[in-house]
């Protein structure tokens, strides 16, 4: 170890570690790219991807997010920009998790959906994508669905739980399985031009207050469908959430839901102060 430090310390410039050095690491020492990055940042190195972070993240702070495990339940519209934009701030470990394959459908919103993935699992998709971005993030595929015979063990050890779902079903077990193992969740739902993202805590049933009068089916996404730009908006307000969370920033959107109208403009922080500001998204006219 001392002797790999040693090379990473003598060729970084300013304290900032080149990608190329790291590869050289890798590939003389035989270590993975995962352990040659925590030991530059465990000893205040930063590898250079994260440059554009440092006005806002300490190298200090970049550990803590390298040394997080986010749970991303889910990994279509909102879950595939969820996972390239946890990879690309630097979460160290991500599990992903998903049952379905890519359909041509889902070619109009999902990041990693493209022609050739076409009929290919969507957390084997992801796994070649972070794999590319960011190759020190180790992202573990689970092409299988939450619920709740199988949600402890696939929430076993998270940092946090990352809600992008399109079953109000799955969405409340998530929530509740959180819950029971004191896992912070970060809620979002898309709908045509609207989002909505909601941090819950240990403890809190804001989640649940929302989808109270829900009844059956996947809810008003079948109706309104989705545009690409709805889940991109969405999914970075929630990897936001994830980051202030791992970090212990203030600003959470705790207790209160972030309601966003994209065709108006208009996004709205409401308070939780009673059932009635909480319903999900307005009925289409």
């Amino acid at each position: 170890m001392n002797t790999v430090l040693r090379v990473l310390e003598e060729r970084a410039t300013d304290g900032v570690l080149p990608w190329a050095v790291q590869c050289a690491a890798v590939e003389r020492y035989g270590w993975s790219c995962a352990a040659v990055e925590e030991l530059a940042l465990v000893h205040g190195l930063l590898p250079a991807r994260y440059q554009r972070n440092r006005g806002m993240i300490s190298v200090a702070e970049q550990l803590q997010l390298f040394r997080s495990r986010i749970a991303v339940i889910g990994c279509g519209g909102l879950g595939g920009y969820v996972i390239e934009e946890l990879a690309r701030l630097g979460v160290g470990k991500i599990i992903a998790v998903d049952p379905d394959v890519f359909e041509e459908h889902n070619l109009n919103r999902q990041l990693l959906a493209t022609p050739r993935n076409l009929g290919k699992a969507k957390v084997e998709a992801a796994l070649v994508r972070v794999n590319e971005i960011n190759p020190a993030v180790t992202l573990t595929p689970i092409p299988t669905s939450f619920c709740p015979v199988n949600g402890r063990k696939l929430l076993m050890g998270a940092t946090v739980a990352v809600d992008a779902l399109d079953s109000i079903s799955c969405r409340l077990e998530l929530a509740e399985t959180c819950t029971e193992m004191d896992i912070p969740m970060v809620h979002g739902a898309i709908a045509g031009w609207f989002g909505q993202v909601v941090t819950q805590l240990p403890g809190d049933t804001t989640v649940q207050d929302i989808y109270r009068n829900w009844v059956a089916g996947k809810g008003i996404e079948q109706q309104l469908g989705n545009p690409s730009f709805t889940p991109a908006v969405v999914a970075s307000l929630q990897v936001a959430e994830v980051c202030k969370l791992i970090l212990g920033r203030e600003g959470l959107l705790h207790r209160r839901k972030l309601s966003i109208d994209l065709l108006e403009m208009e996004i709205h922080s409401i308070p939780y102060v009673g059932l009635a500001e909480l319903d999900a998204f307005p009925r289409p006219q």
